[in-house]
């Protein structure tokens, strides 16, 4: 008799059923993301509403096209793991100030292009630095990674940012009850449809913030049917030194954001992040940056918030995340589909927002009690990195005197906090010990391995 070798759960394909739902799932988790940064560049840019509507298809297409690279993978492109592909936030601001400054939307995508190839041809390098990724510093950076993803979520619950009726109780009731909607089905619903919890909280929601006049659908009247999307729309590329340099900051800090994502996901799904299978994921985004230039959209990197929503569901099947992709891509060419997933309103992705990206925090703190804390400086490492990464989520204000690209570096709390992690760790863990100190390392291997004989060796030394 021959038996076949058991199948990952990364490898798993379930039935078209449940991956149509699982998929879903993923694109109601995002969406609300993925279209935030066309809209902020474009009303930056004072673009037409033609011009609006078209970069939001093309980011769609786009973010849909980057899925698949991710999770299918050909040759050495894709990390194939379940990893949600989307516009990264950390080029906003640069490419609002190139747009604006002279330059406008062609040398906006002559810069992207440039930062495209040069993720690729680092790809490599960045998969060497993995040693520098212990659990001190992984469960850190996934930790931080929550947490500065929950005032995403907050500002969605209150009614989201700028909305007329921020802060309204009735905004923040219907968050509640599709959290407790999202808790209650994961808590007590049969199997299946625990794992589609978040998507039931946001149809449950949805179904009772129509009638209460929190949405409407106006929008899908107005929406074509077909949209198709064209390479170089606004125009060939330019390529200015200065406009490349700032998108080539922006290149280094999504890489070390994604590198973040994709250990985090390795690590819910048990399937741990190799320096290659690093270096293809990499690799696929700069393909991604690429493909988002030519299209007029925008630089591709892995999205947090899908992290989360792996870890709560425990749905590990990359073949859902690609279905995902697949629904975006039809969003990309179906407008009226895109308008009808548009009008969810922020409150219940507030409320589901909440359980994902706390699944993220939590994902973190999981991973750090593989770590020891006695009798080192592991502590410190951990409580300055997530210091110095909230410290812009929770004073967004707090580098705006600072150089333009200093503030692209740390005013994202996940690179800030992903940097100093790596930092402390090499400067407390891999650093020889100051003259006259013993080593933790060599006190365990003295004594035993008890706190004790480090306290002790340490009253010797004064």
């Amino acid at each position: 008799m021959t038996t076949t070798a058991p199948v990952h759960p990364v490898d798993e394909v379930p039935p078209v059923r449940q991956l149509a739902a699982f998929g879903l799932q993923h694109v109601l988790a995002m969406y609300a993301g993925a279209v935030a940064v066309p809209l902020i560049v474009g009303s930056a840019m004072k673009l037409s509403a033609a011009d609006l509507a078209y970069l939001i298809t093309a980011d769609l297409l786009v973010c849909g096209i980057a899925t698949l690279i991710q999770c299918i993978g050909f040759w050495r492109f894709g990390v194939r793991l379940p990893i949600m592909q989307g516009c990264t936030f950390a080029a906003v601001s640069p490419m609002v100030l190139i747009g604006t400054t002279g330059g406008g939307l062609p040398a906006i995508y002559g810069s992207v292009i440039v930062a495209g190839l040069a993720i690729m041809l680092l790809a490599p390098v960045f998969g060497k630095l993995l040693r520098f990724f212990p659990p001190l510093v992984t469960g850190t950076v996934i930790l931080i990674i929550g947490l500065s993803l929950l005032p995403v979520a907050g500002n969605w619950a209150a009614g989201g940012v700028g909305a007329a009726d921020f802060g309204e109780p009735k905004n923040l009731g219907l968050a509640a009850f599709v959290l407790l909607v999202v808790v209650g089905v994961q808590r007590f619903a049969p199997a299946f449809l625990s794992r589609i919890a978040v998507l039931t909280g946001i149809v449950v929601g949805l179904a009772v913030a129509v009638p209460f006049g929190f949405t409407d659908f106006d929008g899908v009247g107005d929406a074509d049917w077909l949209g198709v999307s064209t390479p170089f729309h606004f125009g060939a590329p330019t390529f200015e030194f200065s406009a490349i340099v700032s998108m080539l900051v922006v290149a280094l800090v999504t890489m070390t954001e994604t590198t973040g994502d994709l250990i985090a996901v390795g690590e819910m799904t048990d399937r741990k992040v190799e320096p290659r299978s690093l270096a293809d994921g990499l690799r696929a985004d700069g393909l991604s940056t690429v493909l988002g230039g030519v299209f007029n959209t925008f630089p591709y990197t892995a999205y947090a918030q899908n992290v989360g929503l792996v870890g709560m569901t425990r749905v590990r099947s990359r073949w859902v995340v690609a279905a995902a992709g697949g629904i975006l891509v039809l969003l990309g060419l179906l407008p009226k589909l895109g308008a009808v997933v548009a009008a969810i309103p922020a409150p219940v992705l507030g409320g589901a927002g909440l359980v994902m990206f706390g699944t993220v925090a939590a994902s973190g703190l999981r991973t750090l009690t593989q770590v020891d804390f006695k009798g080192n400086n592991n502590l410190t490492v951990v409580a300055v990195s997530v210091a110095v990464g909230m410290l812009p989520v929770g004073v967004p204000t707090v580098y705006e005197k600072f150089p333009d690209w200093f503030q692209t570096v740390m005013n994202s709390g996940i690179s800030a906090g992903c940097l100093t992690a790596i930092v402390l760790n090499l400067l407390f863990n891999h650093l020889p010990s100051k003259a006259g100190s013993v080593a933790p390392e060599a006190a365990v291997l003295a004594g035993g391995g008890t706190e004790e004989t480090v306290e002790k060796s340490r009253e010797e030394v004064v």
